[in-house]
């Protein structure tokens, strides 16, 4: 298939496809005249970059992923070490969310008169109190 049916299909620009064989994400294609012309593991490639991409994967982690996933064989101790440090980012999204929910639930119940009412009764209440607000959260 061509550069353009490839990005298509797998959702992406022909400058992300191009790119990505640039950095070695995706193996350079034949070439038929002066086209690329790319087969279906292409396909299946650049639509596990595209998922990685949209789990929040850096592009060093999807070389890491990608190169992790053999078809024999047991996973490596870097594709591992991804793993596990992703799982803790995801445990942290999830808590973070947590606390977020909290605070939303508590802003559309809130019948505070001003906002320094507000911030004063969310330091107050016994499912806040406990929680750290951080700047970045």
């Amino acid at each position: 298939m061509k550069i353009g049916e490839l990005a298509a299909r797998a959702g992406l620009s022909t400058s992300a496809i191009r790119y990505y064989e640039k950095i070695g994400l995706l193996a350079a294609p034949m070439r038929v005249g002066r086209q690329r012309r790319y087969s279906d593991e292409s396909l299946h490639r650049a639509l596990l970059i595209r998922f990685a991409r949209d789990m929040g994967f850096s592009l060093s982690e999807i070389k890491v992923f990608l190169n992790g996933l053999r078809e024999k064989g047991a996973v490596g101790p870097k594709w591992r070490r991804l793993a596990y440090r992703k799982i803790a980012e995801v445990e942290e999204t999830i808590n973070r969310s947590r606390r977020l929910k909290v605070l939303l639930q508590h802003l559309l119940r809130c019948q505070c008169s001003s906002a320094q009412m507000c911030v004063q009764r969310l330091s107050l209440s016994p499912k806040l109190r406990g929680m750290r607000w951080e700047a970045h959260d």
